[in-house]
């Protein structure tokens, strides 16, 4: 993680794009009463939408603090308030999340809403590099590969009335409703047409299955969501901004369009730490996942087509508010164009698995 911020000699907070750090202090010393003074901030690399930061005070505790992405954001994307209502709930259940501490709704504090919760350390799994370093037996990495189908079994089993989420949007008709919601995102959010966004729209949302029940859906399940213990167990899923009512069977082709198998055609998106020797294959995560929550999966590939249609529109708001400033300034050689390429391949990817559905 890189030291984006420290200390000053003098006391007084380092300056961190995002952050008001007298402000936020302040506000650390009513919300957070553990809290000592003076506080650091960092952010923290790695994720592309809302922004996290890593919070430390003078006796070396830490917090992470979320908030949305700097400038303008789509309505609904970045709503702190929902984010912290669905981790504080989970809080009780057998879904490992980290605890949360509070949240801020008052913008004039930092520019916007953010909630704090407890810094969970440990390793995050975005390559391949770091699932051979951090887990060389490949025993290892099968077993993770498994706890990962596991663990959204036991987020698709919690009843949402239970721990009081029932309310947090409407259970049916949930593939329509995303395939509504995402369509308009794209509208509000592309840089450019791309024919294969409207194709794969029109031909989902001609046939979508009947839907199988209702659970929380997290949205943007996968590996690199999750904060792993030394051991390989799984310590917290993090990044529950998508999270909503509606057909479990969506996360499924999520996890399918970030879990690509060795030897396919790579997309551009790195070479995520799945693909290290060890882990299991799509089809057999696919296959635990039936196992341990008991449903059907005839239906996966329009669910995985699904997937990477709507991961495609993701990146490319992602990639708009990259060139708008979002994320800060540009480096210059930032590889923002080949992220552009990525969006049109995963667009491509969700029209030849549609096709084949």
């Amino acid at each position: 993680m890189g030291n984006e911020a420290t200390d000053r000699a003098d006391g007084a907070a380092a300056e961190v794009e995002g952050i008001d750090a007298a402000s936020v202090g302040v506000w650390f010393g009513e919300h957070v009463p553990a809290a000592q003074p003076p506080l650091a901030y960092e952010r923290i690399a790695g994720g592309r939408s809302n922004l996290t930061y890593r919070v430390v005070d003078a006796d070396g505790r830490e917090w992470a603090l979320r908030r949305p992405p700097l400038g303008k954001t789509l309505s609904s994307a970045h709503d702190m308030v929902r984010e912290h209502r669905v981790v504080a709930a989970l809080g009780g259940t057998s879904v490992p999340v980290a605890p949360v501490a509070g949240i801020c709704e008052d913008e004039s504090v930092n520019g916007a809403p953010f909630y704090v919760m407890e810094f969970v350390r440990g390793p995050v799994l975005r390559g391949v590099g770091e699932a051979e370093a951090f887990f060389p037996d490949e025993g290892d990495r099968r077993e993770i590969g498994m706890r990962v189908a596991d663990t959204l079994a036991a987020i698709h089993a919690v009843d949402p009335d239970a721990v009081g989420l029932g309310d947090l949007g409407r259970k049916e008709d949930y593939v329509a409703r995303q395939l509504r919601r995402w369509y308009g995102q794209w509208e509000k959010s592309k840089t450019r047409e791309l024919p294969a966004i409207d194709r794969v729209h029109e031909r989902l949302a001609a046939r979508i299955p009947a839907q199988l029940g209702a659970s929380i859906v997290h949205g943007d399940y996968r590996l690199d969501n999750m904060i792993l213990t030394e051991s390989g167990e799984v310590a917290a899923v993090v990044d529950w901004e998508l999270c909503t009512l509606g057909d479990p069977l969506a996360d499924v082709g999520t996890l399918m369009a970030y879990w690509p198998d060795r030897g396919e055609e790579d997309l551009g998106m790195g070479l995520p730490a799945n693909l290290a020797p060890g882990f299991p294959t799509r089809a057999e995560l696919a296959a635990r996942y039936a196992e341990s929550s008991g449903r059907d999966l005839a239906d996966l590939d329009f669910y995985t087509a699904l997937g990477y249609w709507k991961l495609a529109i993701i990146l490319e708001g992602v990639y708009a508010r990259y060139t708008a400033g979002g994320y800060g300034k540009l480096d210059a050689d930032s590889g923002v164009q080949e992220f552009a390429r990525l969006v049109e391949r995963l667009a491509d990817t969700a029209e030849s698995i549609e096709s084949r559905a």
